[in-house]
């Protein structure tokens, strides 16, 4: 009997990608879902209890038995402080899947490239203005914005000081210098105006503490410029998380390309960070969490961090505002209690 040999390998093209994920609808169900069942949760409980059902009927415009005061309290109290939850949690979760996919790292952060650091800085200088009773012609979330965004342009302008355009490496090292000293400047500004720490802890900590609309406003346009462009490169990062070789092959500028997703990322970071204070994990714990369940791939990863990133921080808000009520625990230690072992779980995870 005569044997037939097996066929031979073929070898691999230039390019060989991992095994792509494709967004399923159970997935994108699940995102979906999870907003709707944080949000209307966070707009029913609370020291004035709202019925659900009304909730839901007050928010599709159908006739209620809401009174007054308590439609008041929907409109103009919870509902933008949710929205600027899903506002803020999306993005930072959007940054942090964005930033984890450019630098191949996933313990990579929003404020990896000193945008916390400069924020904080930022606002520091505001309070303490404030404090001395000195006009300071603009208010702490333009002074966090602006202190975030000329972080991020010294860390870029650090990391090309060498010549030539920046590496991963580079850009990662520069934040963490750019950060340090930043803090190091705040911690200093901090010690000569002992009076205003314990209102610049309170910012540093996080919160969603909102006076109406103007937050949301303030956020809003940032966090859906970035979430446009960042959905725009998802095949690209799939590509880029094979390598620059392979990128360049098929027509990518790999530098480039991860020069417009790191600045965007960093942007919608720093809208974030201008309303909300310094609010940890958000972009470790959800970017990680879809990537573990729904697939590696970042068609899947961007548009479910963008669901799972808002209800998270929504149900830590809620929890931050009733754990302890009428006191309120700033919403970076409820992220923190969360984050901080989930942290060592993928620290654990990514050596092995």
């Amino acid at each position: 009997m005569t044997s037939v040999a097996a066929p031979a390998p073929v070898a691999p093209g230039p390019l060989s990608l991992p095994r792509v994920s494709r967004l399923r609808v159970r997935w994108l169900m699940a995102g979906v879902a999870a907003v709707v069942v944080s949000v209307v949760a966070a707009l029913t409980i609370g020291p004035v209890h709202i019925p659900a059902a009304d909730v839901l009927r007050e928010l599709l415009w159908f006739d209620t038995d809401l009174t007054d005061a308590q439609q008041a309290i929907l409109w103009d109290i919870r509902l933008p402080r949710v929205v600027l939850g899903l506002l803020v949690g999306s993005t930072l979760a959007l940054a942090g899947a964005s930033y984890q996919g450019v630098f191949r790292n996933p313990l990579a952060d929003p404020y990896l490239l000193g945008a916390a650091a400069g924020a904080g800085l930022g606002v520091t200088f505001v309070i303490i203005r404030q404090a001395d009773g000195a006009r300071v012609p603009v208010s702490s979330p333009i002074a966090a914005f602006v202190g975030a965004l000329v972080a991020v342009a010294l860390t870029y302008l650090l990391g090309v000081s060498g010549g030539g355009r920046p590496s991963t490496a580079s850009l990662i090292l520069a934040g963490v210098a750019v950060g340090s000293f930043l803090t190091a400047v705040q911690t200093f500004v901090q010690q000569r105006n002992q009076d205003t720490v314990r209102q610049v802890y309170s910012w540093i900590l996080g919160r969603l503490s909102t006076a109406g609309w103007r937050e949301v406003l303030i956020v809003l346009p940032y966090a859906v410029l970035s979430a446009v462009v960042l959905l725009a490169h998802r095949r690209i990062l799939d590509v880029l998380a094979v390598g620059d070789d392979e990128a360049t092959t098929l027509g990518i500028d790999a530098r480039r390309t991860r020069l417009v997703i790191v600045v965007v990322a960093s942007l919608g970071t720093a809208a974030a960070v201008a309303v909300s204070g310094l609010i940890g994990f958000v972009g470790i714990i959800v970017p990680h969490t879809v990537r573990l369940l729904a697939g590696g791939s970042h068609r899947v990863i961007l548009p479910l961090s963008i669901l799972f990133g808002g209800a998270f921080l929504v149900t830590c808000d809620l929890l931050a505002r009733t754990l302890s009520s009428p006191a309120e625990i700033p919403i970076g230690v409820i992220t923190a209690f969360f984050g901080a072992p989930f942290f060592i779980v993928v620290l654990r995870s990514s050596k092995r």
